[in-house]
């Protein structure tokens, strides 16, 4: 089974789409948001964006998730730029992305919608939208609108999983 990492910017749906995907394929979930150091987290609740020095730790400990979990996982990781990407494709070979492509205007719609129980702050969405380097066209990446429902989330990933030939 390939790992898999459900991707976006925040309010996109990845944490919901990640449970049931991991759920549904049997495979370990890994929320991204988990593995923040205090000072991220700190620096989000602020308003303040991340950097890539501020990631770099975040991603080495996501690689070596992927890494220690050589039968599949789910992670849940907003990868949005490429060089994230491929940091994380070094880490687990064959890994696929599913990106959930969403509006500015929806997403934060979404993420203030949650903002009393999610550390996360509003202020952050445009810059989320700003650092995003689109992965459509990079290989193992499927694109879904983050609007359709879950159980429709759900089986579009299912059913590309299962096309997915496995390496010789």
């Amino acid at each position: 089974m390939h790992s898999i990492v459900i991707m976006g910017v925040a309010g996109c749906g990845k944490s919901s789409l990640g449970a049931v995907v991991a759920q549904a394929c049997g495979l370990p979930l890994i929320e991204g948001d988990d593995h923040h150091s205090d000072s991220n987290r700190q620096k989000m609740q602020h308003g303040i964006a991340l950097t890539d020095a501020d990631r770099d730790g975040w991603l080495a400990t996501l690689s070596d998730l992927l890494r220690s979990s050589p039968s599949g996982v789910v992670v849940t990781c907003s990868a949005l730029k490429q060089a994230y990407r491929n940091r994380l494709r070094q880490a687990s070979p064959d890994l696929r992305f599913v990106f959930l492509d969403i509006t500015l205007p929806q997403a934060q719609a979404r993420v203030s919608a949650r903002a009393p129980e999610h550390f996360f702050s509003t202020s952050l969405v445009d810059n989320q939208f700003a650092t995003l380097e689109s992965p459509v066209g990079e290989p193992g990446v499927l694109r879904l609108d983050a609007l359709l429902t879950l159980p429709q989330l759900q089986t579009e990933v299912s059913q590309w999983l299962h096309t997915i030939q496995e390496p010789a």
